[in-house]
């Protein structure tokens, strides 16, 4: 009998290692499937990463004093002018806020964080908002306008004007990796850096960055 062939009725050879690999192949499955439906469904954009995570990512730059998180570019860096709509449904593009130094928030109404995170946005604009500044919270959301509105007014946002990208590409052209990210643009309409994930927009340290960049721009 040749010593590799199996006894009559007995298991055969490499029976374990079949069940692993089957298990295995189920395990990977299961993982893409519920990768798939664990995002939103009005979106293609995840909630964003822990602050900081995507710092290896990003062009490595100055630090900003007490926000880590914050990535500055080596230099200002050109954005895409995406379009989006204001509260009258009005055509906007980031081109209309040329001249101001500009706190650009990407949130959208399933995002968590973003709930946590806006009111602190409210009472940035409600501070430092001018001819010379703007927090710009553009929601980047397939629901539309009327439920970003009903988003805002349920947490007491008084401050912070309305805009909405119901087609949800600015998310993709401005290379958003979640919600919520927020990026500083210059006068210029340049990219200074970005911070994805939340952070508290109205603590010493956020409105020092912002008045740093502004003094910077000459406003």
């Amino acid at each position: 009998m040749n010593e590799n062939s199996n006894p009559p009725g007995g298991p055969k050879r490499g029976t374990p290692a079949v069940f692993a690999l089957a298990a295995l192949a189920a395990l990977v499955g299961f993982a893409a499937v519920y990768g798939t439906l664990g995002r939103p469904d009005n979106s293609g954009l995840a909630e964003a990463p822990e602050p900081g995570a995507e710092a290896a990512a990003t062009e490595p730059g100055r630090k900003a004093p007490g926000m880590p998180a914050f990535v500055y570019k080596k230099a200002p860096q050109p954005l895409a002018d995406v379009n989006f709509v204001d509260g009258t449904g009005a055509a906007k593009t980031l081109a209309d806020f040329r001249g101001k130094t500009v706190l650009l928030n990407l949130w959208a109404t399933w995002c968590a964080p973003c709930r946590e995170e806006m009111p602190s946005l409210d009472r940035l604009q409600r501070e430092l908002g001018s001819d010379t500044f703007e927090v710009v919270a553009l929601a980047v959301d397939r629901t539309g306008l009327e439920s970003a509105r009903k988003f805002l007014d349920s947490i007491g946002v008084t401050s912070l004007a309305l805009y909405a990208d119901e087609t949800t590409r600015s998310g993709s052209a401005l290379r958003a990796v979640g919600m919520p990210t927020t990026i500083l643009i210059d006068p210029e309409g340049r990219e200074i850096g970005r911070l994805p994930g939340p952070a508290a927009w109205d603590s010493a340290e956020a409105k020092a960055l912002i008045a740093s960049e502004m003094r910077g721009a000459g406003l």
